[in-house]
């Protein structure tokens, strides 16, 4: 069970985030989560988007001359509790699978859970094994939803 993520590369200087927020903004995209990891002379802008805004938040990136593309990400839920986290990190490790990147997805939660967006190294093992181990993944439809 996979959710779409936007890639978004950028170039490692003083407002370009900034200017990237501002043209899906203006754009009528709402992010609804985003992560941002830099290296000396670039940064990788990861966006979750309710799924009927990808096509047009790409479209916006591009004719705004941003590298941008779609990956398939994890989404699960884990106890919002002491522990929880380490848990799923258990999993993962005992299965043999590691982590390429991970970030929060903060969004109301009534059910006391957290949700992590998850980037792995074999994704469809890791999602047989969240099955399996009752760890709950949130379909698009549901990141939609919330």
């Amino acid at each position: 069970m996979f959710i779409s993520q936007i890639s978004v590369f950028l170039e490692n200087k003083a407002g370009t985030l900034r200017e990237m927020t501002a043209l899906l903004g203006q754009g009528g995209i709402d992010l609804l989560a985003l992560s941002l990891a830099d290296t000396q002379s670039f940064g990788i802008v990861r966006l979750i988007v309710h799924s009927g805004q990808i096509d047009e938040a790409m479209r916006l990136l591009k004719e705004g001359g941003y590298i941008a593309r779609i990956n398939h990400v994890i989404c699960a839920s884990v106890p919002d509790r002491p522990m929880g986290l380490s848990e799923l990190l258990g999993i993962i490790e005992d299965a043999s699978l590691s982590v390429e990147y991970m970030y929060s997805f903060l969004r109301a939660s009534a059910n006391g859970t957290a949700n992590m967006i998850l980037r792995l190294n074999d994704g469809p093992k890791a999602a047989q094994v969240f099955a399996l181990k009752d760890v709950v993944m949130l379909s698009q439809d549901d990141v939609d939803a919330l």
